[in-house]
């Protein structure tokens, strides 16, 4: 009689724990399995123009951001100033992965509120995404010459993010001996 409400009582308190400690992790710490290793191969169309490919081989070679955006998404439009301040100052090469979105759209938006990207590549049905271990929009990767993603960010850049740990790995990988 007394297991009756013994085991539900402690299921419950075992429940409650348990999201308790869910709620004090900091969901922009999701970590990746890719970090250190090389980035997913892509092909896919660039946003600007359906006939030319953005692809894996682009990003080889140099140091690079890649972003993962999307017209329809609140936080995208918050951090694109960040993308637009480093592509002015060509601080880094930026490359975009526009997820799940609509081509028209995205031109609209990048025509709205500027184009920070060398290329940006779209991926209409969020396959490529996935590859890369994509939880939701935004998130920026720091890749590195040799194609290995050294960096992941989930969520929106803002510019203490930027300046204390993007820009100084970015330094610290371009100096590195290939």
């Amino acid at each position: 009689m007394l297991s009756r409400y013994v085991i539900p009582l402690v299921i419950t308190i075992l429940i409650l724990v348990l999201l308790g400690i869910g709620l004090t992790m900091d969901p922009k710490l999701i970590p990746s399995v890719l970090i250190g290793k090389p980035a997913p191969e892509f092909a896919l169309p660039t946003v600007r123009n359906p006939k030319i490919t953005l692809s894996k081989s682009d990003l080889q070679g140099k140091v690079v951001l890649f972003n993962v955006w999307a017209s329809w998404c609140t936080a995208c439009k918050e951090e694109h100033p960040i993308f637009m301040e480093l592509a002015r100052r060509k601080a880094v090469p930026i490359y975009g992965l526009n997820y799940k979105d609509k081509r028209k759209d995205a031109l609209s938006w990048l025509r709205q509120l500027g184009d920070p990207y060398v290329a940006s590549a779209h991926d209409a049905n969020g396959r490529v995404g996935i590859d890369w271990g994509v939880y939701g929009v935004p998130e920026t990767f720091v890749v590195d010459r040799k194609g290995i993603i050294r960096y992941k960010h989930v969520g929106a850049l803002n510019a203490k993010v930027v300046e204390q740990k993007i820009m100084p790995l970015v330094r610290r990988l371009r100096t590195e001996k290939p």
